[in-house]
C-alpha cells in the first residue's frame, strides 16, 4: 500500500504542475494583460495566487477533514512551501540566469512577508485561532494587493524585466522522460480542458482539478504518515511542501530563463505572502464560521519552522543588500544549501 500511495503522490504532483503551469497560470496571464499590470505586480499577485492554489486547497481540506486533528498537514505544508519558495525557488532562479533586481519591489514584498510570518507566530502562540485573528490575516493580504497595484505610482522606478523581449524556449527538457511516463495523464488533461481561447472556462476547470488533486494529496499524506508511523508534520514540511511548490518552481524558472528574474522572485515571495495570509487565513475562517468558536490547532513543533521562516527573510534581505541587488550562481547556491540544512533539521526535530 505504501508504494501505491507514493505513486499517487508523484502522479498528483505531476498533474498539479501541468494544470497550474499549462492552464491555470496562462488564464491568469490573460487577466494580467487585460488589467495592464506590471511584471512585478503580476508576479506578486496573480501569478502567486495561481501557483499557490494547491497549498490553499491542501490547507482547506486538512482543517475540514471530518475526523479532525490534521491541521499540522495544512500548516506544515504552507510553512514548508514558504521555505522552499524563498530559498530554493529564489536560489534556482538566480542560478539559471544572472539578473539585476529592482530593489523597490523586493523590499515591498519582503516587508509584507516578514509581517505575514510575525502575524502567523502571534496567531499560533496560544494554539487557537479567533475570528479576529483570521480576519486580520485576510485583511493584510488585501492591503498587500492594493499596495502592489499602486506601488509603481508611489515610487517611480524602472523594472529591468520590462526591457526583456520574451522568446519561446523549450523550458521543460529536464522533464522529458518523466512526461513520457506520465503521457496518459497528459492525454486525459488535453481531452477534458476546453480550448485556450475560452479563458474563463479554463480558469474554472483548473480550479476544480486543483481542488480534487489537493484532496488526494491530503489523504495520501495522512495514510503514508500512518503506515510509516511518523508525524504528519514531517510529510507536510518536506515531501508535500516540495510537491505542491513544483508549479511555483516551474513558472519561476521559465520567466527567469526569459531574463525576468525580478518577476520570478516576486512570484516566490508573493506566493509565500498568499500562502500564509490567505492559505491559512481562509481555512481558519471556514472552520471558525462552521464551528461557531475558535479553531483549535494541533501543530506539534511546526512553530519552530515558522521562526526559521522569519530568519530566512533576514538572510535573503541581507544577501540582496550585500550583492547590491544582483543575483547569480553563488547567491542561488547558498540559498539552496540553507534549505537543505533546514530539511535535515526538520526531519530530526519536527
Amino acid at each position: 500500500m505504501l508504494f501505491i500511495y507514493i505513486l499517487i503522490l508523484l502522479a498528483s504532483f505531476y498533474v498539479l504542475a501541468k494544470v497550474v503551469d499549462g492552464y491555470f497560470v496562462d488564464s491568469l496571464d490573460y487577466v494580467a494583460e487585460r488589467l495592464k499590470m506590471s511584471h512585478d505586480a503580476a508576479g506578486a499577485t496573480l501569478m502567486a495566487i495561481g501557483s499557490s492554489a494547491p497549498e490553499l486547497f491542501v490547507a482547506i481540506f486538512a482543517v475540514i477533514r471530518p475526523d479532525g486533528n490534521h491541521e499540522a498537514i495544512g500548516i506544515g505544508n504552507i510553512v514548508g512551501s514558504a521555505l522552499f519558495n524563498i530559498l530554493v525557488i529564489t536560489g534556482a532562479a538566480a542560478i539559471v540566469k544572472k539578473a539585476f533586481i529592482a530593489w523597490q519591489a523586493v523590499v515591498r514584498d519582503l516587508v509584507f512577508y516578514a509581517v505575514s510570518v510575525i502575524l502567523l507566530l502571534l496567531t499560533l502562540a496560544d494554539g487557537k485561532v479567533s475570528y479576529a485573528e483570521a480576519s486580520i490575516l485576510i485583511a493584510v493580504y488585501l492591503i498587500y494587493v492594493i499596495v502592489v497595484v499602486y506601488w509603481r505610482k508611489m515610487f517611480k522606478y524602472n523594472d529591468p524585466d520590462e526591457k526583456i523581449t520574451v522568446k519561446e524556449t523549450d523550458e521543460n527538457k529536464e522533464l522529458k522522460l518523466y512526461e513520457k511516463i506520465m503521457s496518459p495523464l497528459d492525454f486525459i488533461l488535453k481531452k477534458i480542458f476546453p480550448p485556450a481561447k475560452y479563458n474563463f472556462a479554463v480558469f474554472f476547470m483548473s480550479i476544480a482539478i486543483i481542488a480534487g488533486i489537493s484532496w488526494v494529496l491530503v489523504e495520501s499524506a495522512i495514510h503514508i504518515a500512518h503506515i510509516l508511523n511518523i508525524s504528519e508534520a514531517i510529510i507536510a514540511v518536506t515531501v508535500l511542501a516540495v510537491g505542491t511548490s513544483i508549479p511555483d518552481l516551474l513558472s519561476s524558472l521559465i520567466v527567469s530563463k526569459q531574463g525576468r528574474g525580478g518577476m520570478a522572485i516576486s512570484n516566490a515571495v508573493g506566493s509565500n505572502i498568499f500562502d500564509i495570509l490567505i492559505g491559512l487565513g481562509l481555512p481558519f475562517m471556514i472552520i471558525i464560521l462552521t464551528t461557531g468558536g475558535k479553531a483549535s490547532l494541533d501543530i506539534g513543533n511546526i512553530e519552530q519552522s515558522v521562526y526559521f521562516l522569519l530568519v530566512s527573510v533576514v538572510i535573503v534581505f541581507l544577501l540582496f543588500v550585500i550583492n547590491k541587488w544582483k543575483v547569480g550562481k553563488v547567491f542561488g547556491s547558498f540559498l539552496i544549501l540553507i534549505y537543505l540544512a533546514y530539511v535535515v533539521w526538520a526531519i530530526i526535530t519536527v
